[in-house]
C-alpha cells in the first residue's frame, strides 16, 4: 500500500473515530439532558413489556423525546431485563437516565386502602372490589370478623385476593398476640369469642375512652348470665351484615327470631357482627373494672352508664326526651 493510501486510510479512521466520539458525547449528553415531560405523570408498564413496548409507552406519555436512543442505551448497557413492570410516578423533565434508574429501582407508586373499624365483611369486600387498581376477583367464603380494619398499602397489579389475605393474616396475628396477654378470669373461652364480643363493642361506641367501660358492662352481664341486649346485634340479624339498617330499631325488631338477637338469646351470638379494630379487641381483653350493668346514649355522642336497673331507666327516660327534642 502506498504512503498516500495509508494516509487516506488513516485520515478516514481518524474521521470515523472522531465521529464516533462525537456521537458518544452527543448520546451521553442527550441521555442525561432534561426530558420533555411538562408535569409529573403516572405511567403503567404492564408485566412482560419489552424494551420496545416500554419506550412506546414512555413516548406516548411525553416522557421521551428520543425513544431510539433510550432503546439503544438500555440494550447496549445490558439493562433490558432489569426494567421492572408497575405503576411509576415520573417527575417532570426527568432525563432518560433518571427514567431508566426509576424503572430499575422498582419504586412503584404506593397506593393505600383505609378501612374503618366496625365495617362488616360485606362492606370491606365491596371497598376492595371498587379499588380499580387492584386486579382479579375477590376471594370466596371470607368470614365475618376475620379482617383487620386499618390502612393497607399496595402497588398496581396486586390482586384483591392477596390484599384480603393480608387482612386476614393481620387479624389472626393480632388476636393471637392480644389473647396471650389477656386479663385473667374473663368469661371468654377462646380468641374467637373475644372477636365476637369486640365486634359488639366496636358497633356500640365510637368513643375511644368508653370502649373498656362498655366492654366491662358486657363482661359483667356475661358473668351474671344476663342477656347482652345489644342493639347492633339486632341490626346484624335484620341486615345479615350487608350494611346499615337505615332506620331506628322498633319494638318488633327486638323480637326477631335470630341467633344474633341478644335480646332473645343468652350469651354471645354465634359469630362476630363486624370486623373490630385493635382498640376494641384490647378493651374486651382488658375491660374496665366496673360494677356497671347498663348503658344508654347520652345525647352527646357517648353513653350514660348505670349499676342498677332503676338508674338505667332514669337514663333511658332522659335519652328519650333528648331524642324527642331532636325529632
Amino acid at each position: 500500500m502506498s504512503r498516500r493510501s495509508i494516509r487516506t486510510v488513516t485520515l478516514g479512521l481518524v474521521v470515523l473515530v472522531a465521529a464516533a466520539a462525537g456521537m458518544l458525547v452527543w448520546g451521553a449528553t442527550a441521555y442525561d439532558a432534561p426530558g420533555p415531560l411538562a408535569e409529573d405523570t403516572i405511567i403503567v408498564l404492564p408485566r412482560g413489556s419489552s424494551v420496545g413496548r416500554i419506550s412506546e409507552i414512555l413516548e406516548t406519555h411525553g416522557v421521551l423525546a428520543q425513544p431510539n436512543l433510550f432503546r439503544f442505551v438500555v440494550r447496549a448497557s445490558g439493562l433490558s431485563r432489569s426494567l421492572r413492570a408497575g405503576e411509576y410516578l415520573v417527575l417532570a423533565h426527568s432525563s432518560m437516565r433518571a427514567v431508566t434508574d426509576l424503572l430499575i429501582s422498582g419504586e412503584t407508586v404506593a397506593r393505600r386502602l383505609t378501612l374503618a373499624e366496625g365495617l362488616t365483611t360485606a362492606e370491606i369486600l365491596r371497598a376492595v372490589a371498587a379499588t380499580d387498581t387492584l386486579m382479579g376477583p375477590l376471594p370466596k367464603n371470607v368470614g365475618e370478623g376475620t379482617l383487620l380494619p386499618e390502612t393497607y398499602h399496595f402497588a398496581y397489579g396486586d390482586t384483591r385476593e392477596a390484599v384480603v389475605d393480608r387482612m386476614q393474616r393481620a387479624m389472626s396475628e393480632l388476636i393471637e398476640m392480644l389473647w396471650a396477654a389477656r386479663a385473667s378470669d374473663l368469661p371468654l373461652e377462646t380468641p374467637a369469642e373475644a372477636v365476637i364480643l369486640a365486634s359488639i363493642v366496636e358497633k356500640e361506641t365510637g368513643v375511644a375512652e368508653e370502649r373498656a367501660r362498655v366492654a366491662g358492662v358486657f363482661v359483667n352481664r356475661l358473668r351474671r348470665g344476663m342477656r347482652l341486649q345489644s342493639d347492633p346485634t339486632v341490626v346484624y340479624a335484620l341486615t345479615d351484615g350487608d350494611g346499615p339498617l337505615g332506620r331506628r330499631l322498633s319494638r318488633e325488631d327486638l323480637a326477631i327470631e335470630s341467633p344474633f338477637n341478644t335480646y332473645r338469646v343468652s350469651g354471645l351470638p354465634p359469630a362476630p357482627i363486624a370486623n373490630p379494630g385493635r382498640a376494641s379487641l384490647e378493651a374486651v381483653l382488658h375491660p374496665a373494672d366496673t360494677e356497671d350493668l347498663y348503658f344508654v346514649a347520652d345525647g352527646q355522642g357517648g353513653h350514660a352508664f348505670a349499676r342498677t336497673l332503676a338508674e338505667h331507666q332514669k337514663n333511658v327516660r332522659r335519652w328519650r326526651q333528648i331524642r324527642a327534642q331532636q325529632d
